[in-house]
């Protein structure tokens, strides 16, 4: 098949999931202006993509695309509470997390893009107009799926105590959250230390890339403490950690990263020892 409609097929693609999402997402929602705001705000995502991609193509860049992911969650979080008029604690706490997530994440991929002076997996991207579209696009994707089931518990009308189970989403978070910024850290450190080797230090000594596990945690989190007032078809935004888990296991993250790792250490006998008795994302059991 022809390249360019691989990629526009891909564009197509993310438009259909992020239509469905947007439709169910929307049900006993919020409006504004007569316009359900859980669709205005994921037809956001994808039009802040779009327009950030213009500059990033004239000038061939992708310093600023993980930071514009990062700010696209902030921007759709402030909108919707700020337009739904939601003051309750729960849409409250899954926006204040939300945007320490963004805050903390989008600085980190900055600062780390910024000292590497490239990210390496948009080398082969960003000359082709249609695969680098398509790949804000996806970020477009990425940002309305994996908020649907917080934004769809700031949307909607009806809100309950936080109860057990908002409790058990809040930790589930926290927890999630410690993890990805514990191994971010010890991973960034080692490779100021020994910037050719492979880390098995820390949190890395029991998963190859805790990381993610923290990521898929904390999206998880969120989804438990949204799960109460969820009502109809808004349950089908519970689809995000899996999402989450679906592109950091099968689209980017980890299948990238085990691909590059295996090229440059895959002769080595101590990465292969490291490989075959370390998971790839959870930590097996020792007792």
């Amino acid at each position: 098949m022809n390249k360019n409609l691989i990629w526009i097929a891909g564009i197509l693609a993310s438009l259909a999931v992020g239509g469905l999402i947007a439709l169910a997402g929307s049900q006993n929602g919020a409006l504004w202006m007569g316009l359900p705001l859980f669709t205005l705000c994921c037809g956001i995502a994808f039009i802040v993509q779009w327009f950030l991609f213009i500059p990033a193509y004239v000038f061939q860049t992708e310093r600023y695309f993980d930071l514009a992911g990062s700010l696209t969650y902030i921007s759709l979080v402030v909108a919707a509470l700020y337009l739904s008029g939601a003051r309750d604690p729960r849409s409250l706490i899954i926006g204040g997390l939300v945007i320490i997530w963004a805050c903390r994440l989008g600085s980190f991929l900055f600062r780390r893009v910024s000292a590497d002076g490239e990210d390496r997996r948009f080398r082969a991207i960003k000359p082709d107009f249609l695969q680098f579209l398509m790949t804000w696009t996806i970020q477009g994707l990425w940002v309305s799926v994996t908020l649907a089931a917080g934004l769809a518990a700031m949307t909607v009308y009806e809100h309950k105590p936080i109860g057990l189970l908002g409790a058990i989403g809040i930790s589930l978070w926290v927890f999630g959250f410690v993890v990805e910024v514990v191994a971010d850290k010890q991973k960034s450190k080692f490779r100021r230390e020994q910037p050719d080797e492979f880390i098995t230090r820390g949190l890395w000594q029991y998963s190859r890339h805790p990381n993610y596990l923290g990521e898929i945690i904390l999206w998880l989190g969120i989804a438990v403490l949204a799960l109460p007032v969820l009502q109809g078809w808004q349950h089908a935004t519970l689809i995000s950690p899996v999402f989450v888990f679906f592109l950091l296991t099968k689209v980017s993250g980890i299948r990238m990263l085990e691909f590059r790792a295996n090229k440059r250490w895959g002769e080595d006998p101590e990465y292969q020892i490291y490989r075959s008795n370390t998971p790839a994302l959870v930590p097996r059991l020792r007792f």
